[in-house]
């Protein structure tokens, strides 16, 4: 019994699953029957006490499962811990001895290839081969060699499927495991005839909400470590065995729950990372949030003054038009005298031409800005996907908010075009201003030469009465053009009241431009403010990492240099009545062991390494400080 004990003790299963080996005690002693004894110890294969010891295990974790099955009679689910074991056993089990893959362009070697070949000679387990491959949650190959033994176990399967590789192992499985693996030895037949009591038990596995890409996690044999009805009563006495047994069981507990404790900070550091992580992605989308939708009430008002200023376009192009028309009929009845009237309408016709063409320049650069702020708002909608489904870290949020920047930066130099652009459009309607004055002066002082030539024209047709008649005509001809002259003024007036609010509205925008110029040169600021703390923090921890290392070399310098100086001295065993390390006092379960590198006295707990010196080829016990010493120097050397 304190043999089996010792067997389970040294049973470890790393947290990434590398090594699942026993290593047996050499420095305790049993009082068992030399038939039950293995002869020759040294001489054995590692390998085949891996492969012993893989078998062992499986068959008390299968026993575990179908008798905690039977005892509850219930349908087994994820959480059930001898469930959790049989898979990891199983995994290491048919992982034993696999073959590494060789070079980039070799074939592969994953545990999903082997599972893969199944389906080939068992067309029922096409069906789950084809739902893992369709996993989103499981990307790995491991993963995906995980879910299908899970699948297979609950389709009551997993044993025919587990035989049928059995069976054909010398077509293909010798591809993919070495020579001495389990999968090619008798000890897999042992394992196929255990997998089929696994038929009589129920499970309900939910494979899409388990995270099989992870590494598992270390096997409790406390639950195997309890089961005592088959050991014999003690005796008054106090067995040596017996109670080193106890004490390693005791110790493997300890330093499984020392593991646990690391796990659980561990998760919980993760836990308040992902909260902050969280926080800041609300205050981002937040912020998203209202760009765009003062986005979208700047797109708004764009859109309002494009159908505001094409209605102005449309109403100037009829007015030109009916302006020409009278023009027209006016020249055709004036008489040879306005001609340079007409020369001067015709200048004036050409202006409003240009000015036409300048007011189409302006509406299709409005048209360019209206799609140039869609195109600002897809890329606005598409980066608020991108933040809520690829966003994982700070830095990746900081290169999106200068990306969201340097587009501001763009879209403001945009702004500040067209505000050159418009203030060069109200400097030209200004000077246009200042001709129609002067034109309207002109016609003015035609108007008194016209009154005044009839008034002289009166005086004529009074003295001469004989050509009444004529003069007659002459006036009539004379008070249509003074009515069309009076009309051409009022329109005139009327455009120059127009411009006027048309300048208004223009220094209205300028002033919203210059507002929103302002809070960007605000937000630039605090950009800048923001972005050189957080260098002055990174330039801060990378100081502090550089002097930890620069610390940490050093001391090992020294250590060394104390270590190389220092002469091991056997120290005697009357001289120490505690661990030299942990403190702890001698007993008689507590037995004295020396350093053979230091000749320091340890406890078994602080001296349970082995390490081959300069001074024995053979391995030889060590303490945990010289220990990690040593590691340290052969890796360097």
């Amino acid at each position: 019994m304190a043999r089996d004990t010792i067997y389970l003790c040294n049973f470890r299963v790393s947290v990434d699953g590398e090594w699942l080996c026993l290593r047996e005690i050499t420095d305790v002693q049993f009082d068992i029957p030399a038939t039950d004894m293995i002869t020759d110890r040294d001489d054995r294969d590692p390998v085949v006490i891996e492969r012993t010891n893989l078998l062992g295990v499986c068959k008390l974790v299968t026993k575990e499962l179908i008798e905690s099955s039977l005892k509850y009679g219930r349908m087994l689910d994820s959480d059930h811990v001898p469930l959790q074991h049989f898979f990891i056993v199983l995994e290491h089990v048919m992982r034993h001895g696999l073959r590494p893959k060789k070079g980039l362009l070799g074939p592969k070697k994953e545990l999903w290839n082997v599972l893969e070949l199944v389906e080939k000679y068992a067309p029922e387990a096409h069906d789950i081969t084809t739902s893992v491959r369709d996993l989103p949650t499981v990307k790995s190959h491991l993963g995906r060699a995980r879910a299908w033994l899970r699948l297979a176990l609950m389709q009551k399967r997993l044993a025919d499927y587990f035989k049928l590789l059995i069976d054909k192992r010398e077509e293909f499985l010798s591809d993919f495991y070495e020579p001495a693996s389990l999968m090619l030895c008798e000890e897999a037949t042992v394992i196929g005839g255990l997998l089929v009591g696994l038929n009589v038990i129920d499970c309900n596995l939910c494979v899409k909400e388990e995270d099989l890409d992870s590494q598992q996690g270390v096997i409790d044999f406390g639950l195997y470590l309890r089961d005592n009805s088959h050991a014999e009563v003690p005796q008054e006495g106090v067995d040596p065995a017996n109670m080193t047994a106890v004490l390693d069981q005791k110790n493997y507990l300890e330093e499984l729950n020392r593991h646990l404790n690391a796990t659980v900070t561990n998760l919980q550091a993760k836990v308040e990372n992902l909260q902050t992580t969280n926080a800041l992605m609300k205050e981002d989308l937040a912020i998203a949030k209202n760009q765009i939708l003062a986005v979208q009430e700047e797109n708004d008002r764009l859109k309002f003054d494009q159908s505001h200023m094409q209605r102005e376009h449309c109403r100037r192009l009829e007015d030109a038009k009916a302006d020409m028309t009278a023009e027209r009929e006016t020249y055709q009845t004036s008489r040879a005298g306005l001609d340079h009237m007409y020369h001067e309408a015709k200048k004036k016709l050409q202006q409003e031409t240009q000015m036409r063409l300048e007011v189409e320049k302006e509406l299709d650069l409005q048209i360019g800005m209206k799609a140039e702020m869609e195109m600002a708002m897809k890329l606005l909608e598409k980066d608020i996907h991108e933040k809520q489904d690829t966003i994982v870290s700070l830095r990746q949020q900081l290169d999106d908010i200068k990306l969201i920047n340097l587009e501001m930066y763009k879209k403001l130099q945009a702004c500040e075009s067209s505000l050159k652009y418009k203030t060069e459009l109200v400097s030209k309607l200004e000077q246009k201003m200042s001709q129609m004055a002067e034109v309207i002066k002109q016609l003015e002082e035609k108007t008194k030469t016209v009154e005044k030539s009839w008034n002289t024209a009166e005086e004529a047709a009074q003295r001469l009465s004989l050509q009444l008649t004529d003069k007659e005509q002459i006036r009539q001809v004379l008070d249509s053009d003074l009515k069309i002259e009076k009309e051409w003024r009022m329109s005139l007036q009327n455009i120059v009241v127009n411009e006027k609010e048309r300048i208004g509205q223009m220094q209205a925008e300028l002033l919203h431009l210059r507002t929103v110029s302002e809070d960007y040169e605000n937000l630039k600021l605090r950009h800048k403010t923001l972005q050189m703390t957080c260098e002055e923090h990174e330039h801060t921890l990378q100081d502090l990492a550089v002097h930890l290392g620069e610390s940490k070399l050093k001391m090992e310098d020294l250590k060394e240099a104390s270590r190389v100086t220092k002469e091991a001295v056997w120290t005697s065993d009357k001289d120490a009545a505690n661990c030299n390390q942990c403190g702890k006092e001698f007993s008689i379960a507590r037995r004295k062991h020396h350093c053979r590198y230091c000749g320091d006295i340890f406890c078994h707990s602080c001296s349970d390494n082995t390490m081959p010196l300069p001074s024995s080829a053979k391995p030889v016990r060590v303490c945990d400080p010289c220990h990690t010493y040593l590691l340290q120097r052969y890796s360097t050397t």
